[in-house]
């Protein structure tokens, strides 16, 4: 089970320095705007004084551009002096503007200016990475990972399957399979089939076969799974009680009468788990057969 790519978001600190406080870790639920860590940065520093000079210009300009239009309404300088004026005021307005919004980009309040950048989460979900700890670099300008940390929203995750490819063409995009847990017996879910790898495995002989599941909250990463498809084809097969199965050598077995009071004991292939401590026979007994409740009451005395 893996999360949904497109609800992954990195985390990065645009500001690069050295991380001073984590205020999360990996594996942590967290919600957008959530402060994650602040990073102190001489960026900051280098934001800020271009900003004041940005300042000091525009409001010069500013100034030598009202003497300018006073002295041009009296023709006291030609129109080209005062157009070059006004052209030299739009420039420092520009550069004001573009000084302000470096500092908005690293989240720096001007009016309160600060070495000390703070990065907040993205969006809400959980920590499935994290790159950086306590002194250590963070920023786009060093060197290694640029993000220090990843937030995916499990709101919605990918099942992945091996699918044989003797059995791809039963499937389909937008198909749907129930999901079965090892560690949920009980719980079945709805996967819709999003992707349908066109290379296979070499060796397994299997395509990779993606499913987008609604997690309801007790889906996690890495959880194994499995799903059953909606073929073509129905098909009936048999349940017996889970005691029913005697595993033994790496094999299953289940005991059937052989007459005359003796039984004889028959392999079988196993399939998934079912509610009530069922379990489903894929090949090896027929449905109705009749077969031994309890296997291991007659392991020691059956006819082999």
């Amino acid at each position: 089970m893996n999360p949904d790519i497109a609800k992954m978001l990195p985390v990065i600190s645009l500001a690069s320095g050295r991380v001073v406080d984590i205020r999360v870790r990996l594996g942590d639920t967290v919600k957008k705007g959530q402060l994650l860590m602040r990073v102190q940065s001489n960026d900051v520093a280098g934001a800020f004084n271009t900003y004041l000079k940005a300042v000091n210009d525009e409001h010069l300009a500013n100034t030598q551009l009202k003497r300018a239009e006073i002295l041009y309404q009296h023709g006291a300088i030609p129109q080209s002096q005062f157009e070059q004026t006004q052209n030299t005021e739009q420039d420092a307005v520009a550069d004001l503007h573009a000084a302000e919004q470096q500092l908005q980009t690293l989240g720096i309040d001007k009016d309160h200016p600060s070495n000390i950048v703070k990065v907040y989460a993205p969006t809400s979900g959980v920590v499935v990475t994290q790159n950086v700890t306590d002194a250590a670099a963070a920023g786009v300008t060093y060197s290694g990972s640029s993000t220090a940390f990843t937030i995916a929203n499990l709101s919605d995750v990918w099942v992945i399957c091996n699918v044989y490819e003797n059995d791809i063409p039963s499937i389909h995009l937008g198909q749907t399979a129930d999901i079965h847990f090892n560690a949920y017996p009980d719980k079945v879910l709805t996967g819709t089939i999003s992707n349908i790898s066109p290379i296979l495995d070499p060796n397994l002989r299997t395509a990779q076969v993606r499913l987008q599941v609604h997690n309801p909250g007790f889906m996690n990463i890495g959880m194994f799974v499995t799903a059953d498809f909606h073929g073509k084809h129905l098909e009936q097969r048999a349940t017996v009680p889970a005691d029913a199965v005697l595993h033994l050598h790496d094999r299953d077995w289940v005991f059937v009468p052989a007459g005359d009071n003796h039984f004889r004991r028959v392999e079988v292939t196993t399939g998934k788990m079912l509610p009530n401590n069922q379990q489903e026979i894929v090949s090896g007994l027929s449905a109705g057969q009749q077969m031994v409740s309890n296997a291991l009451s007659l392991n020691s005395t059956v006819e082999q």
